[in-house]
């Protein structure tokens, strides 16, 4: 029901917007001439009230507390009367540190919540078919929060569909080779390369269609914008997704001074191929260097039989352990190419330095000397290269906390709020 538009947020919220031709076949049609009338040179209208709105929230699952759910918590908070419509969801406190992120929440489940969790890489095809069949039709406002197959829900003409994209679903585009090599099915993944090869194309097909539906695009980063125009041909708006930054900026009483005082290196995050963590164990055990391996899955027991004396891991640690984690270490390792990489942001936000792969969304927010520094490719010797000249004390604690809290929540929100109401205003 708009135009397509060629837009980029700046961290400080500034947004700057070309209307472009919609495409065909998307359901904006009939009403795009209308919505073209409310240009750059249309007289400003007042803010639209989007609290007065009916308004709608779905995402792929909510079943563990990635990046993904943290979005998705924050439009909670956002529009707390809205429903959250999911394929599953997981109520079980232990997954969600504890809290209950969603108890509040009016969460609406599809047909698939009645199937185990554990489940969740297996569904693909369904999860497609059950979002195909969600109607929407009757909200004014509908955000969607999806990296997979959640675009799909169906809106009306009176509906402006937002979608908030964390990647161009990896399994089918950026990733495909990464997920033949390694599926993630254990014993089932020779069928499940089977299935993969034998279902890609129309998948593929179907999923580039799914991305025209929505009105408006949001990317998470300067990455994923980009990843967004290669696979689907959308333009697209960037607003980082929200860090809680506050709970890691470091207690005066309990953390070093300067990062001359800290010791040794920290990587976190579930441990998967994917993530590259073998690259930080291999680097830090060919050096001797001192590394806290953080978190666990998979990987876990190939790392810890490639991994030398200096090595520690920690696979239990609560967010406020952490924080600690991170506020004691003299630089943080993000060894892959990620979508945005919330954790790195986190460390950031302690203060500590990141040593980084040099794509992805760290591009964002790794300025070379400044918050961290880059090594340029994704191989052990290149990040062995890279932490032999690593000087922690060139680097300002302060500085990168006030770098890091670019990315806060309350910056999300003020951000996701004015991107969302310059949309309703064109299509008004």
């Amino acid at each position: 029901m708009s135009p397509r538009t060629s837009a980029t947020t700046t961290t400080s919220g500034a947004i700057h917007t070309k209307a472009s031709k919609p495409k065909s076949g998307s359901k904006s049609g009939s009403k795009s001439s209308k919505a073209r009338k409310h240009s750059a040179t249309v007289p400003k209208q007042p803010a639209v009230d989007l609290q007065a709105l009916k308004v709608a929230i779905v995402c792929d699952w909510l079943t563990g507390t990635g990046g993904a759910e943290r979005v998705v918590l924050e439009l909670h908070k956002m529009f707390p009367t809205a429903p959250i419509y999911t394929s599953q969801y997981d109520k079980n406190p232990s997954i969600w540190y504890g809290d209950t992120w969603f108890s509040d929440a009016d969460v609406r489940t599809t047909w698939l919540q009645r199937l185990p969790k554990k489940l969740k890489k297996f569904l693909p095809v369904l999860r497609a078919r059950a979002f195909g069949r969600l109607d929407l039709s009757q909200y004014d406002l509908v955000i969607v929060s999806s990296g997979a197959e959640a675009k799909a829900v169906k809106t009306g003409p009176n509906t402006t569909l937002v979608w908030y994209c964390h990647a161009p679903t990896h399994y089918y585009w950026s990733h495909y080779d990464d997920y033949l090599k390694h599926p993630g099915f254990g014993a089932f993944n020779p069928l499940a390369r089977i299935g993969l090869l034998s279902l890609v194309r129309p998948l593929r097909k179907w999923d580039y269609a799914t991305a025209q539906n929505p009105d408006f695009v949001i990317a998470n980063s300067t990455h994923t914008q980009s990843q967004i125009k290669k696979y689907y041909d959308r333009d697209s708006t960037v607003v980082f997704p929200p860090v809680d930054t506050g709970r890691f900026i470091p207690a005066a009483s309990t953390t070093p001074q300067s990062l001359r005082d800290r010791f040794g290196f920290v990587v976190a995050g579930r441990q998967t191929p994917y993530k590259r963590i073998d690259l930080a164990v291999e680097a830090c055990s060919r050096l001797n260097l001192p590394l806290t391996v953080i978190g666990n899955g998979p990987d876990h027991t190939k790392l810890t039989v490639m991994a030398g004396q200096s090595i520690r891991f920690l696979t239990r640690v609560s967010d406020a352990e952490m924080a600690h984690h991170f506020n004691l270490a003299k630089a943080f390792i993000f060894p892959n190419l990620d979508d945005f990489g919330i954790t790195a942001v986190e460390a950031m936000s302690a203060g500590t330095p990141v040593v980084a792969y040099q794509a992805g969304g760290a591009l964002d927010y790794i300025k070379e000397g400044v918050t961290g520094s880059f090594f340029a490719k994704p191989t052990a010797e290149s990040l062995m290269e890279t932490l032999r000249n690593f000087n922690a004390d060139a680097y300002d604690s302060e500085l990168i906390i006030k770098e890091a809290d670019q990315y806060s929540t309350d910056n999300f929100v003020k951000n996701m709020t004015s991107v969302v109401q310059s949309y309703m205003q064109r299509t008004r």
